[in-house]
């Protein structure tokens, strides 16, 4: 057995076939811990031990009640468990409780079991043949068909050497769970003790924890922190998937934390009223189940009541299996993958139980065919699961897959890359999509750059924030620089500064608008340092009611003017000499102040402290109080502006 795995032993059977004196016999701890369960001596709550396996090992036992009354207590300890002692009292043989517990088990597809044949001093050897062999019927088509059968008595000690090898024999045989996951444990008890306060109890069904973790307590979606953790009654360093653990808290109180609530990752889980699932009805189910049905649910600690929406059919008789929807009255924490445990609705019998296929669901319309598709795939295999969020989500980092999908990190990781060698999924920077949906874009962007240019005669570009938000607002920038650079390799697209245009594009401008830019491109010539903001250009200019945007923005470009902020330009030559000036400033002297340029150039204040701030983020200047410093000055003054075209020469 790896030393490193932690396990969980879950007892099941009849009530009164010894299941408690069994675990007490095995621990030395007493289960029972309600005064009516010592009073009826029936066990009402789930009990919790220890028991020692040698070699530093110790499993948690999970002891649950057997009477037909505590079925959902039942329910709340046998899921999530790795091997399972079936206890039947020799004297009475298999009975009611049995065969139900036993569906249960076979339900939530239990995997190892060993068959424990209790109180075998209160009967004859040939009478214990007679009952092993009822029981190896019982079982015969189900998981416990191979399994071995213990002789015991637990009152007298017989035979109890024997089970534990068997159990440590079995348990050398379970695939430990991988503690790397993310935090989840189902809360099965809570209670408060003075001076400590509010005490969380479960088993750790993925991940670790340890003092001072936050975790996020659902469906209630409350913060708390870990302030101490136990395994068996003793304080450790960290608990981690396998094992029971008792989670000391602050900031939640016990009326806050009711059995079905679940720690879990903060901001990793999200609650959910709709579950679509994968339900068989058992053969022995009194009814069918039909559409609309109230059903009573139960995964994991959590219950409530469920109606069963069927999705290609009206009802579904004992011994069908369907892909359906499930909604329920309350929330409750679902992981896909999770076993579930159906009951009727009165009178409660087990009539069910499946597995959960998608947390987080849309509402579905009965009888299409696509939506059966869907859940065909979801319901396949896991990789056909990650595809289908994928798509759905368009866009997707690791970390959102794994939220999405309740995937651990290294398994889903795995699983891309799979689908990449396969051809179905990429991935632009961090971010995975679908391969369909990449062609998609490739063919798309170059067709909106095409039809943006053709609406808009007077740009140069599509500006390339417009096309990102068109395209998938989803994408992460770098993705879509990836995206955009690969246009451009192949020579689709031409790439310029935050403009995409194609390549062989060049602004049209009409007879009309020709005449309003050379107009502009004059005014700011002859005004030169004495330019005023644009607002006022148009004023003077009486083009007010022009796109004044389109046309700064085309002048720009075409190398004429220099922005210097959102509403002052200067002509490129002023441009160019303002630079010349601050270099031939800074050689005469080490500090420059607004007023000193200002007078240099014979402006306005207004523009010159644009013209400082913009030198200051080139990184030419830096300012220093009121004054300003020479940074990085070019060797030779130099622009980011292209010649000066001659059509407005």
């Amino acid at each position: 057995m790896a030393e490193t795995g932690h396990f969980i032993i879950g007892t099941a059977g009849h009530v009164d076939h010894g299941k408690t004196s069994l675990i007490r016999a095995l621990t030395g701890v007493e289960t029972d811990r309600l005064q009516q369960e010592k009073e009826r001596g029936i066990s009402i709550e789930l009990g919790f031990a220890p028991l020692d396996l040698g070699q530093g090992q110790i499993a948690g036992v999970v002891d649950v009640p057997g009477h037909e009354k505590f079925i959902p207590q039942m329910l709340g300890g046998i899921s999530g468990i790795d091997l399972v002692l079936l206890v039947i009292d020799a004297n009475e043989g298999v009975m009611p409780q049995t065969r139900e517990h036993l569906q249960i088990m076979q339900l939530l597809q239990l995997q190892r079991g060993i068959l424990v044949l209790n109180k075998c001093d209160l009967v004859e050897e040939e009478w214990l043949d007679i009952v092993e062999e009822e029981i190896r019927e019982q079982v015969a088509e189900t998981f416990l068909a191979d399994a071995p059968c213990c002789r015991v008595s637990a009152l007298q000690g017989t035979g109890l050497d024997e089970l534990r090898a068997e159990i440590r024999r079995q348990l050398g045989l379970v695939k430990p769970r991988d503690p790397g996951g993310a935090v989840r444990l189902p809360i099965d008890r809570r209670f408060s003790i003075t001076g400590f306060g509010t005490i969380a109890t479960g088993t750790l069904t993925s991940g670790r924890v340890q003092p001072g973790d936050m975790l996020e307590l659902l469906p209630a979606a409350m913060a708390t922190r870990v302030r101490e953790v136990q395994v068996h009654g003793r304080s450790v360093e960290a608990a981690s998937a396998g094992q029971r653990a008792a989670l000391n808290l602050t900031g939640v109180s016990i009326e806050q934390l009711p059995r079905g609530s679940v720690l879990g990752t903060p901001g990793l889980f999200r609650a959910t009223e709709r579950l679509d699932v994968k339900l068989k009805l058992l053969d022995s189910a009194p009814r069918p189940v039909k559409f609309r049905d109230p059903v009573h649910f139960y995964l994991g600690t959590s219950r409530a009541v469920a109606r069963v929406v069927l999705l290609d059919r009206e009802q579904l008789q004992p011994g069908e299996e369907a892909l359906l929807q499930l909604v329920l009255d309350q929330p409750l924490l679902a992981y896909r993958g999770d076993r579930f445990i159906v009951r009727s609705y009165s009178p409660m019998l087990t009539i069910g139980g499946g597995t959960v296929i998608d947390t987080e669901p849309q509402k579905h319309k009965r009888f299409r065919a696509e939506v059966l598709r869907r859940l065909a795939d979801l319901a396949a295999g896991d990789l056909g699961f990650w595809l289908q969020k994928l798509n759905e989500l368009g866009v997707a980092r690791l970390r959102d897959l794994v939220k999405q999908t309740g995937t651990g990190r290294e398994q889903l990781q795995q699983g891309l890359e799979t689908l990449k060698s396969s051809g179905q999924v990429e991935l632009l920077a961090d971010q995975w999509l679908v391969s369909e949906r990449l062609r998609s874009w490739i063919q798309q962007i170059p067709q909106r750059v095409g039809d943006y240019l053709d609406q808009n005669h007077l740009r140069h570009g599509m500006p390339r924030a417009t096309l990102h938000s068109a395209i998938c607002s989803q994408l992460a920038p770098k993705g879509f620089e990836l995206l955009l650079q690969r246009l451009q390799d192949r020579g689709e697209l031409l790439l310029r500064d935050d403009l995409v245009t194609t390549a062989d594009w060049q602004p049209q401008p009409s007879e009309a608008e020709q005449k309003i830019l050379q107009h502009l491109e004059k005014h700011f010539r002859e005004q030169g340092f004495q330019v005023k903001n644009c607002n006022e250009v148009l004023t003077q200019l009486g083009l007010e009611a022009i796109d004044a945007e389109l046309y700064f923005s085309y002048l720009i470009q075409e190398g004429v003017l220099k922005r210097l902020n959102q509403v002052s330009y200067l002509h490129a030559e002023n441009y160019r000499q303002a630079e010349l000036q601050l270099v031939e400033l800074f050689q005469q002297q080490e500090t420059l102040t607004l007023a000193e340029y200002r007078d240099r150039l014979g402006s306005s204040r207004k523009l010159i402290q644009a013209l400082l701030e913009l030198f200051d983020s080139y990184k030419y200047t830096r300012r220093v109080g009121e004054q300003r410093v020479a940074w990085q000055l070019p060797e030779r003054p130099v622009t980011d502006c292209r010649p000066i075209s001659d059509d407005f020469q």
